[in-house]
């Protein structure tokens, strides 16, 4: 049975902002809480408050900075471990790491076609005359 903090055990489930911020989705639970709030966690396809109960079985969607993520709950736990075991409290499902790789080759291919400074004011002038087409 998963334990959570000193000698309680974990029960059926954890909260959500608990959970992301043990699974590692989010540095602070704070920041997890914030996330749930702000509706980008979203449990079975719905909007979940912060205070939801997660359960193993259950289908998250989180979108963090790093991306979005697909994840089918393996474990709970309500105490953040190594990233280890972080990586063993969920597993990724295909279309959502293909869907992320493919958001991150974007990325890249935007960087690398992206002027490398800002425009100076001449440039801008030039750019708002080509723009106003005069």
């Amino acid at each position: 049975m998963n334990r959570g903090r000193g000698d309680r055990p974990v029960s059926a489930g954890v909260r959500l902002d608990k959970w992301l911020w043990a699974a590692r989705f989010f540095k602070t639970r704070s920041l997890a809480h914030e996330a749930v709030v702000g509706g980008r966690v979203f449990v079975d396809g719905l909007a979940a408050k912060p205070s939801r109960t997660v359960a193993v079985g259950q289908q998250l969607t989180v979108m963090t900075p790093r991306g979005r993520f697909d994840v089918v709950v393996q474990a709970v736990s309500a105490s953040r471990g190594s990233a280890t075991v972080a990586a063993g409290l969920y597993e990724e499902t295909a279309e959502g790491a293909a869907l992320r790789a493919e958001q991150q080759e974007m990325r890249q291919h935007a960087r690398a076609i992206a002027p490398p400074e800002r425009p100076n004011t001449q440039q801008r002038r030039l750019l708002r005359k080509i723009k106003e087409g005069g």
